[in-house]
Order: structure tokens, then sequence, then C-alpha cells
């Protein structure tokens, strides 16, 4: 399935536009939910669920601690997310009555919002320059939402957005597929833990335990396209709590488990029941389509997620080029 997909779809390989590109600030565009079509046959779908499948396809198989190469503009994002790091260091959270939502997550939030197009700017070759501002507005909106103070799948969704329009702008190229994921996607994960924890964030949408997880979903899916192969760890090997605390350096997905085993208290099928239905699926492979239907069933199909997702020249919302 996911083969036939991806040849229509862009993916990191895709040719960065040419200098007369025209950026623009991306906005809403779906604000009901008739508008849902118009999303599903956009160009901005077709490119993001092209680049979700290129980067799956990618890193089947493979270690988080495998070889792969590191160019000049992941150690620059790297750096934006250690500057994102180290604000939550500088603002700690404040005394207030409520254990949730600490308001000192806006504090941290307005700093982003003010250096956001620079942190982007310095991240673009000089001649994309001009593209910051576009792609500046995924960043702002992939760490939570300042007013409700959660974060979900969709500012999940804007992260790997912002990392896609680096890839059409040709800032990421298709050798850094690897550390798309295991580099720069997995310390994005490190500081959104971090301002989770630190702000004791609320899960937006949250299905409780009836959702995947309360926070992410694209680890899972490249998570469990890593074991693809793999001869001897199965998904019911996950919930093996020895497992997971030997292996998770290696695997996404058993260093997401553990993230859950750390914040929840109790038997893991009560607090964690659609995980626990995938680790008795017989294959990896098998776990691995499930998961990519159900992310598109309950993340990019439903219009609470989408309504707040943003279009500009980028991401477009124009149909898809047939």
């Amino acid at each position: 399935m996911a083969e036939t997909e991806q040849q229509s779809a862009s993916s990191p390989e895709d040719e960065a536009p040419d200098a007369g590109t025209a950026y623009i600030i991306p906005k809403k565009e779906i604000s009901m939910v008739p508008d849902m079509g118009k999303w599903k046959r956009s160009q901005a779908y077709a490119d993001y669920m092209g680049f979700i499948l290129t980067l799956n396809e990618g890193v089947k198989g493979k270690k988080l601690t495998c070889e792969y190469e590191v160019s000049e503009t992941v150690e620059k994002l790297l750096g934006l997310l250690g500057t994102l790091d180290r604000w939550i260091n500088e603002t700690p959270p404040v005394d207030q009555p409520s254990r949730f939502g600490n308001k000192a997550y806006r504090t941290w939030f307005s700093k982003l919002e003010q250096e956001a197009e620079a942190l982007v700017a310095a991240v673009l070759p000089a001649e994309k320059a001009a593209a910051a501002p576009e792609i500046a507005v995924y960043l702002k909106e992939a760490v939570g939402n300042p007013t409700r103070i959660d974060y979900g799948t969709g500012h999940e969704a804007a992260f790997a957005a912002f990392l896609c329009c680096l890839c059409k702008v040709g800032a990421l190229r298709i050798s850094d597929q690897l550390a798309i994921v295991f580099k720069v996607f997995n310390r994005y994960l490190q500081v959104m833990r971090k301002l989770q924890r630190t702000y004791r964030m609320e899960p937006a949408g949250s299905q409780g335990v009836w959702g995947l997880d309360d926070f992410q979903f694209l680890p899972f899916i490249w998570g469990s396209s890593q074991f693809i192969d793999h001869p001897t760890l199965e998904p019911r090997h996950f919930i093996d709590e020895r497992v997971v605390n030997e292996q998770h350096q290696d695997y996404m997905f058993l260093d997401c488990i553990q993230f859950i085993n750390e914040m929840k208290t109790g038997p893991f099928a009560e607090h964690s029941n659609q995980l626990w239905n995938i680790s008795a699926v017989p294959s990896w492979s098998k776990v691995n389509q499930g998961l990519i239907r159900m992310y598109k069933a309950e993340c990019l199909e439903k219009f609470p997620v989408i309504q707040h997702f943003k279009f500009g020249s980028l991401l477009s919302i124009q149909p898809a080029k047939p």
C-alpha cells in the first residue's frame, strides 16, 4: 500500500522551488467539516503523506545507533532544538494552584514566537532566506498551544510539516533521511517530553485509554518500521519491561514505551489499551501498515486536528497534481 502512494507524493528528493517562488504566510483553510475533502485532495496532503511514507521506508530495519550521514543542516536543526531545550531550563514552572498547565509555558512560548523566524533563517541556505517566515509558522505550531497549554498529534504533525518544508526548499536532502528521523525528530521528542513534564501540559484531544498515546503518533509508525524483519524481537516483546530497558536506545518504539511506563502507573493493558492490543499482532510489517491506516483515520482525517493545520506555498491547499 505504502509503495503505491509514495510514487505520486513528495519526498525529500523533491526539487526545490525555483528562485521566483513567492512564499506566503500559511493560514487555516479547513473551517468546516465539509472542507475535509479539500484537504484530502490537496497537494499538501499528498506531500505530507509522501514525506511520512518515504521516511518510513528509509528507516526500515535500521537501529537508532546505526551509521548515517549528518549534514550541516541537520547539525543546525539540532542546535535550534538545543536552544528550545535551554529556554525550558531558563523558564522554571511558577507556583500556581492548578497542577496542570503551568503558566510559565506561555513565557517559554512567547520567546519562541519572537525568535522563530531568526531560528529558521539560521537553518536555511542564504538563497532561501525568503522562506523563513513561511516555514517558521510550522515550528511555532509544533510545540503545543499557549492558550490551552496542551500538546497532541496535530502539533507533532506541524513539526513533520516543518521538516517537509525544509526538504521542499532543498535545505534537507534525500541523503538526510535517517538523520531526519533518528537525530532531528528524536531530539524533538526529547524536547517535547521535557515540555510536557516541566509544564504539566495536557494532552490535546486525548482519547484517554482508547488513543494510541496521549501525545505522539509518528514515532510509533517509524519505530515499528525499524523492527521489520528483526530476527528475534516480535510485537509481543515490547510489553516486556526488560526488553524495553535493554533496547530502548536502539529503537524509537521502545523509547516511547519506556516514557509511557515512566509517566503512567497501573497495568499496561489498562492505561495503554491500544498498544496492548498491538502487541498481539503477529508481525512488525502488519503493525506498521495498521498504524499508517490508523494515523490517517485518527489524525489526518479528523476535523478537530486538521482545522488547525496551515497552508502556504510549500504545503498548498490546491488540488494535488494528477
